[in-house]
């Protein structure tokens, strides 16, 4: 099984290159922050999370949790450890606000800090992912009260935190939950319902959980207008800041899944002894817009999750490939075996690992960037913009990075042979944890939905506009470079098959049956345009930024693989995406 490395170079590469880290620095709020400093905390990262987390990767899948009589849960061996030590070097810190204790560094670098750690053991990158969307929640609607007590020690990451939004009854529908809250005279709320599939529900890696439910109150309205949201503590918070009684929450069980072994997912009971102490957050009836805070966030996070399963999967499939040796490649000697990597099928399966991959981190990134500036630019047009941007993207990141995620593990698979079939050798797993992803936090499904029902129509269609606007304008760039020839040609096509059907749907907003028949082949197409974009612009820049031959090259190539012989594919989706609904919905 392969040891996994970083990728920073490429990791620097998009971060400085791409998605301009020098001028995300100029702005307020990151002045303090020296580019040097991204690249010297990137290294430390990398070697931090190359020897302490992703050793456990294997460990945690084969062990997995333990639900204890008591109804706690063990964690696999190392992984609490291993956590004390990702708590005390300050990892989990990093982008979060320096007011509560955090690093003050940019989202974006935060998302690099991500990739890593995922790729590195994504099980266990779980538990601080969940604490990301709740910190976020809170600093975005708590009361400076709740800020306060919570934040400090959920930035560090001594407590963690989850979102309760599933329940038995209600799975994407989360309108229709039921969990009941009911007002005390001290202002709290007593809690009481079953949520099901919470990420680290319960384990024994932090000293608190601090949950955020969603609930309903007695008189609340149905549906989602109903919906509130509360903190739960796993323990009851003192004034001074100590850890008070346990508050009335239950494991019942963990699930046993299909992948992801070592982050427990559990069915949490609210309320069997009289009810769970709950804290309003914000205003009653708000809790869907609140929740949306965590959501989106975790929904660039899940499709990061793409990114990295796929980088790891590559890594080891690589190695395979060279160190396997089968058949007689094209012009290798008669009578010996050629490694694999020299058959044209095998080097086309991991050239499509590697480019996908590539175009995964370009996305999310920029995803991330985008709302660097929509937080903190001066100027509110570009705020605004940024914001627009980051909201289209989204939907792709989560959606085309998790589709992703399956089909090239799965390719990684491929490339192993009858191997891969087997766990010992370790590729499987990878593709075990990839098949979550395109379900959680919004199945993709509802990401095309998203897309085609919400963001396309953001400004009267302007957003979309200008995003496809700027793949001409790189359109245009190409113009006078030979070697990009092919480049030019394969996006002006696809650019020109993803605005016939943007147009197309626009038309036939009116006809919500058109609309979502349409919206997952959008999605794709839409995608791997934006993603053949991303390494087309990866490309121009090397080219003009004087950097080294062998990156320029390897820049070129990628760019050029993609664009000529995977993008291609996306233009046939035309059809699926304007074709008869009413077909499709008298199908079966």
């Amino acid at each position: 099984m392969t040891d996994y490395r970083a990728p920073l170079a490429d990791i620097d590469f998009v971060l400085n290159r791409v998605c301009g880290l020098d001028r995300i620095l100029e702005l307020p709020g990151y002045l303090d922050v020296d580019s040097s400093v991204v690249r010297d905390l990137l290294e430390e990262a990398a070697r931090f999370m190359e020897e302490k987390i992703a050793p456990l990767n294997k460990v945690g899948d084969t062990f997995g949790v333990r639900l204890n009589p008591d109804h706690s849960v063990t964690t696999a061996p190392g992984f609490a450890d291993a956590y004390q030590h990702y708590v005390l070097a300050g990892w989990g810190a990093v982008p979060f606000e320096t007011g509560f204790g955090g690093g003050g560094f940019p989202w974006v670098v935060g998302i690099a800090l991500q990739e890593i750690l995922t790729a590195s053991n994504m099980a266990f990158s779980m538990c601080p992912l969940l604490t990301q969307g709740a910190i976020d929640a809170i600093l975005h609607h708590g009361s400076e009260s709740q800020k306060m007590t919570y934040l400090p020690k959920m930035i560090t990451g001594e407590w963690s935190g989850t979102m309760n939004l599933t329940e038995p009854d209600a799975g994407s529908d989360v309108g229709a939950v039921r969990t009941k809250a009911v007002k005390n005279a001290d202002g709290s709320y007593r809690i009481s319902g079953t949520k099901i599939y919470i990420s680290f529900g319960e384990h024994d890696m932090a000293d608190n959980i601090v949950h955020l439910v969603l609930a309903r109150t007695p008189d609340a309205p149905a549906g989602t207008k109903g919906i509130s949201c509360f903190i739960l503590p796993k323990y009851i918070v003192n004034n001074d800041g100590s850890l008070g009684r346990k508050n009335d929450i239950t494991c019942v069980s963990v699930e046993h899944k299909l992948g992801i072994h070592a982050s427990p997912t559990c069915v949490l009971s609210f309320g069997d002894n009289g009810g769970a102490t709950g804290y309003l957050i914000g205003e009653e009836n708000r809790g869907m817009q609140y929740m949306f805070t965590m959501m989106n966030q975790a929904r660039l996070s899940v499709g990061l999750q793409g990114l990295s399963l796929g980088d790891r999967a590559y890594q080891q499939a690589l190695q395979y490939a060279k160190d396997r040796r089968q058949g007689r490649a094209p012009g290798a000697p008669a009578g010996e075996s050629s490694p694999i990597i020299d058959h044209p099928d095998v080097k086309r399966m991991l050239m499509t690992i590697k480019t996908t991959c590539e175009a995964l981190r370009r996305l999310t990134y920029w995803n991330a960037a985008c709302l660097d500036v929509a937080k903190h630019h001066p100027d509110a047009s570009e705020r605004e913009f940024a914001a627009d941007l980051a909201a289209l993207l989204t939907p792709m990141s989560k959606g085309w990075g998790t589709d992703m995620a399956v089909e090239l593990t799965g390719i990684a698979v491929q490339i192993h042979g009858g191997m891969g079939f087997v766990e010992e050798t370790g590729v499987a797993q990878h593709y075990r944890d990839a098949r979550i992803t395109t379900i959680y936090e919004g199945t993709n499904g509802i990401q095309a939905i998203d897309l085609v029902g919400r963001k396309l129509g953001m400004q009267g269609g302007a957003v979309v506009k200008r995003h496809l606007d700027s793949i001409d304008s790189l359109i245009t760039k190409l113009d006078g470079r030979p070697q990009m020839s092919g480049i030019r040609a394969a996006l002006t096509k696809t650019l020109a098959a993803t605005r016939e059907a943007t147009d197309w749907l626009a038309q036939h907003g009116g006809n919500q049956l058109d609309l979502l028949s349409g919206a997952t082949p959008y999605l794709r197409l839409i995608s791997v345009l934006t993603g053949g974009y991303l390494l087309a612009e990866s490309a121009v820049i090397a080219s003009d930024s004087g950097l080294d031959d062998t990156v320029v090259t390897e820049r070129l190539t990628s760019a050029r693989f993609f664009c000529e012989q995977l993008m291609p594919v996306a233009d046939g989706l035309v059809p699926s995406i304007t074709g008869d609904s009413e077909l499709l919905m008298s199908s079966i």
